[in-house]
């Protein structure tokens, strides 16, 4: 055989062999990649998936927990209109006969020091009945005691009215609301958290209100969120404070700032803050996640800050954020 002839069988042989692997391989490469984008779609698929389930759980979180804060603020709030109307009633009674008792006392007081200056000769029983009652101490004594009654009863009726106030968790309606009447509300109910006692260091509350206007917004809300806010800086505080030795609480007091101002002509920013522990970072970023909460078992449903996020953004429009670095305190 001639070598031309020998190299045309070759190159025939070559050929038989060649094209069918290159179809069979075309084949399996065509296989491989309508697997890889069956593999790839069932990936996008089942990812849009995981994250739409995501959402549905993250907004199943949080409608459960709206509706438990609705529900237990609500309970509160008709408690506690319920209380401040019940004692409204009585204590306006005292408040308003305690200015007759006042006059009818210094009349009588008065009376009796004319008889005395009219009758020098008393009878022994008389001035053995004078002296019994120490009557000097008791006509200078007694003036005092009903003005700290005076006192007493109308510090009652600011505390309901602080409580009516606090409790507009019904009202359905917008309105202009003083917001420092809010805040004050709270404060008052809140007071013996930062009252210095025997036992625990005292809690100074810096107000620095701004000239603000009426806001226009839901007054029960708005205290459910100064409440919430207030009260975690309250636990912050004392948590920290357990931590501390006296001396360090002397040098440095626990101290609570609230300021409000008109951000422009329809905002206005609230900022409370206090110089505890402050948070991490890591802590911050889920600072407003539903049920989430750095508190001991039994007292933290971690449902404060996720309500009072939804009142401010979803309710009001606003804005809520948090400031804070380890050993620099907090600011909502």
């Amino acid at each position: 055989m001639s070598p031309q002839i020998h190299s045309r069988v070759l190159i025939k042989n070559f050929l038989t062999v060649f094209l069918p692997l290159s179809a069979f391989q075309l084949a399996i490469a065509i296989d491989q990649a309508q697997l890889y984008n069956q593999s790839r779609a069932a990936t996008v698929a089942a990812t849009t998936q995981a994250e739409q389930l995501n959402q549905v759980l993250h907004n199943l979180k949080q409608t459960q927990a709206q509706l438990i804060q609705t529900e237990k603020m609500s309970s509160l709030g008709q408690l506690v209109a319920g209380v401040a109307h019940e004692i409204n009633n009585p204590v306006n009674f005292i408040y308003g006969n305690l200015t007759h008792v006042s006059e009818y006392t210094l009349g009588l007081l008065k009376l009796v020091k004319l008889y005395q200056k009219s009758n020098t000769h008393s009878t022994p029983k008389v001035q053995d009945h004078i002296e019994a009652l120490d009557l000097d101490f008791m006509a200078e004594d007694l003036p005092k005691i009903l003005v700290s009654m005076k006192m007493g009863a109308n510090r009652i009726r600011e505390i309901v009215l602080s409580l009516r106030n606090f409790s507009r968790l019904d009202e359905a309606d917008m309105k202009p609301v003083n917001i420092h009447e809010g805040i004050d509300s709270t404060l008052l109910i809140l007071q013996n958290r930062f009252k210095k006692t025997s036992e625990i260091a005292g809690i100074e509350i810096v107000k620095e209100y701004g000239d603000i206007p009426l806001v226009e917004c839901y007054a029960g809300q708005l205290n459910q969120v100064f409440m919430n806010l207030i009260s975690n800086a309250l636990d912050a505080l004392d948590s920290y404070n357990s931590q501390r030795i006296p001396e360090n609480i002397k040098a440095n007091p626990s101290q609570i700032v609230i300021r409000t101002e008109l951000r422009n002509s329809d905002r206005i920013t609230i900022q409370i803050a206090d110089n505890g522990p402050g948070m991490t970072e890591v802590v911050k970023q889920r600072l407003f996640d539903p049920f989430f909460t750095t508190k001991a078992a039994g007292k933290g449903t971690g449902l404060g800050l996720a309500i009072s996020a939804q009142i401010v953004i979803e309710k009001h429009n606003g804005a809520i954020w948090c400031i804070s670095e380890p050993r620099q305190g907090a600011e909502f």
